[in-house]
C-alpha cells in the first residue's frame, strides 16, 4: 500500500489550483489577450521541429529555436508568423521573440528551461508594446514575468518604451523574485499594463516595482488584479531605492514618475510582509491605490511607507496612514482606460 504525507503548505497550494480548475477565468473587458486572441492569423507558419529541435527533455534545442525565431523575422512586414511548438518537452536556454511573432504550443507540449543558471527569468518584456501573454504555469529561480525599457542613460537616449501589455492565466513560483515585476529598468517609460488572474506560491515577492534616482522615464497606467498568493516572503513591493547603475554617466537629478497604480482583489496566506511602499524623496509616487487586499500576514509591522500617496480601501492588515485618504479614490486607474481599438489589426 502507498502512503502520501501531504505538508499543510502543499495541500493549500492544491486547494488554490483545484479552485482555479473549476472557475471560469473571466473574459475582463479591454483586455489584450481577447483582442490578440489564438484565431489571430498568420500568413506564414513553421514548426520548430523544421530547425532540428527535438523534444525527448533531454535535448539541447537553444539553437533551434533562435534561428527559427531569426528565420521568421524576415516575415514581420507580411503580415507577420507563427512559431508552432508540437508535443513533446522541449529543453532550452533563453532565446528572444520578437515583434509580429505568435508562439503557439500544443496543449501537450512543454517547454523546459536549462538547468545550467538558476537564476533565469521566464519573461523579460524589454522595450516592448502589444504583448499578449496567457495560460502559463512557471517555475523559476527569478521573476516570473519582468517589463523593462532601457537602462539610465541608455534607456533615455534610446526612448523605447514598454506599453499596451496583458498578462493573465498565470500560475507559478519565483523562489529568489516576483511573479509580476516592472524594472528596475524603465527609462524608457511603462505603461498601460494590465495582470489579471494570477495564482504565485512559495516566491520572494508577488508584485514588485523597482526604479531610481537616475532612471529618468516612468511607470503609469498599471492595473493588477484578481491575485492569490502563498507563502510569498513580501506581497508587495514598490522602491525608488533599488541603485545599480550601468556606469557612472548616470544623471543622478533624472527621476522616474511612479503613478497611477491600480492593485485590487488580492489575497494572501502565509505572507510575512504585507508591502513596502517606498518613494523617493521629492519625488514622491502618486495614484498609489490598493482596494479589497486582504493578507495574511505574520510581522508585526506588515507595511512600510514613504514619500506615497494614493488612497486605499478594505485593505487588511490597515495600510499607512498616507494611503487612507478617502477622498482620493478618483485619482486612482482603470484598465477601461485601456485603448484596445484595432490591436490585432496593429499587430
Amino acid at each position: 500500500m502507498l502512503t502520501y504525507v501531504f505538508s499543510t503548505q502543499l495541500l493549500e497550494i492544491l486547494m488554490i489550483l483545484a479552485i482555479i480548475g473549476q472557475s471560469s477565468w473571466a473574459a475582463l473587458p479591454g483586455s489584450y489577450c481577447k483582442e490578440m486572441g489564438s484565431s489571430t492569423y498568420r500568413p506564414h507558419s513553421v514548426s520548430v521541429t523544421e530547425f532540428g529541435a527535438v523534444g525527448d527533455g533531454i535535448t539541447l534545442n537553444t539553437k533551434a529555436f533562435q534561428n527559427a525565431i531569426f528565420y521568421l523575422h524576415s516575415f514581420a512586414d507580411k503580415g507577420g508568423a507563427q512559431l508552432f511548438v508540437p508535443a513533446g518537452k522541449w529543453l532550452t536556454g533563453s532565446f528572444s521573440l520578437i515583434s509580429h511573432l505568435t508562439l503557439s504550443l500544443d496543449k501537450d507540449a512543454v517547454i523546459i528551461g536549462s538547468m545550467v543558471s538558476e537564476c533565469f527569468k521566464f519573461a523579460v518584456l524589454d522595450s516592448s508594446d502589444n504583448v499578449c501573454i496567457e495560460d502559463c504555469y512557471i517555475s523559476t529561480g527569478d521573476d516570473l514575468i519582468v517589463i523593462k525599457s532601457g537602462w539610465d542613460e541608455y534607456g533615455i537616449s534610446f526612448a523605447r518604451p514598454s506599453s499596451n501589455i496583458s498578462i493573465r492565466h498565470i500560475v507559478g513560483e519565483a523562489s529568489s523574485g516576483a511573479g509580476i515585476a516592472l524594472g528596475s529598468e524603465m527609462s524608457g517609460g511603462i505603461s498601460n499594463v494590465r495582470a489579471d488572474d494570477i495564482c504565485l506560491f512559495n516566491s520572494l515577492y508577488g508584485i514588485r516595482i523597482k526604479t531610481s534616482p537616475g532612471r529618468g522615464g516612468y511607470v503609469r497606467n498599471i492595473h493588477i488584479s484578481n491575485v492569490i498568493m502563498t507563502n510569498v516572503k513580501t506581497a508587495i513591493g514598490i522602491t525608488g531605492r533599488y541603485g545599480e547603475h550601468p556606469d557612472e554617466n548616470y544623471d543622478p537629478n533624472a527621476l522616474p514618475v511612479v503613478d497611477m497604480i491600480t492593485i485590487e482583489d488580492v489575497s494572501g496566506t502565509v505572507i510575512k510582509h504585507a508591502g513596502t511602499l517606498e518613494g523617493i524623496e521629492g519625488d514622491n509616487f502618486s495614484s498609489i491605490c490598493l482596494s479589497n487586499v486582504h493578507l495574511n500576514v505574520t510581522s508585526k509591522h506588515p507595511w512600510k511607507c514613504s514619500y506615497i500617496e494614493g488612497f486605499s480601501n478594505l485593505v487588511t492588515p490597515e495600510l499607512c496612514e498616507s494611503l487612507r485618504n478617502p477622498y482620493q479614490s478618483s485619482v486612482c486607474y482603470t484598465a477601461n482606460h485601456f485603448d484596445c481599438c484595432n490591436l490585432v489589426q496593429a499587430a
